[in-house]
């Protein structure tokens, strides 16, 4: 009987490590990530008789719960925007690749700025890939619900987004100055002692 605990449960980790894993790593820095991974099969392990037969979206449950519980103590907001603002200041008119990782940045930081549940739902539709079944699992709500909460969550993101843009400073093309309006500038003398 130990054995066969012991092949279903290396079993059901070998599956889903990696998945649970990346889950985590989505959410947290790479060392409480760690600590999630570990603490969700801890739990699956006690609790293995109560796994599904698919038990991918019950372990992305406990997964969430045990995060959830290591951010109320480490301050969450501050973690994720840590993570996700990684934007590069001072930096105007970048060339072509710049621009596309401006963008990304520009996303991250609108996200970092939106709520805790509209950050949950976009990150399990965009970067987890989740299944609404799955995801509305995981959140433990409807599909319907889950799907709510994604379209409004998208909604307030472009929003952000588009706020961000119009918040930018508007930088003139050289072009656009005309050198015979600008003042020129009157050197200052010194005066003769």
């Amino acid at each position: 009987m130990t054995e066969d605990r012991e092949r279903q449960f290396v079993t059901v980790y070998n599956r889903h490590f990696r998945a649970v894993l990346r889950y985590a790593l989505a959410r947290v820095g790479p060392e409480q990530a760690k600590d999630v991974v570990a603490e969700t099969f801890l739990i699956a392990w006690r609790r293995l008789g109560e796994l599904p037969a698919e038990p991918a979206a019950w372990l992305f449950g406990v997964a969430r719960k045990v995060i959830a519980g290591q951010l109320r103590t480490d301050a969450r907001q501050s973690a994720l925007r840590v993570r996700l603002a990684g934007v590069s200041e001072g930096v105007s008119e970048p060339a072509d690749p710049a621009d596309q990782a401006a963008e990304r940045d520009s996303a991250r930081l609108a996200l970092a700025r939106l709520g805790d549940q509209d950050q949950e739902v976009l990150i399990m539709a965009a970067w987890d890939g989740l299944t609404p079944e799955v995801a509305a699992e995981v959140l433990g709500v409807s599909k319907a619900a889950y799907l709510t909460r994604l379209h409004r969550a998208r909604q307030r993101l472009a929003a952000e987004l588009a706020e961000q843009d119009a918040r930018k400073p508007w930088l003139p093309s050289p072009h656009q100055f005309d050198s015979a309006a600008m003042p020129v500038p009157i050197p200052q003398t010194r005066k003769a002692r």
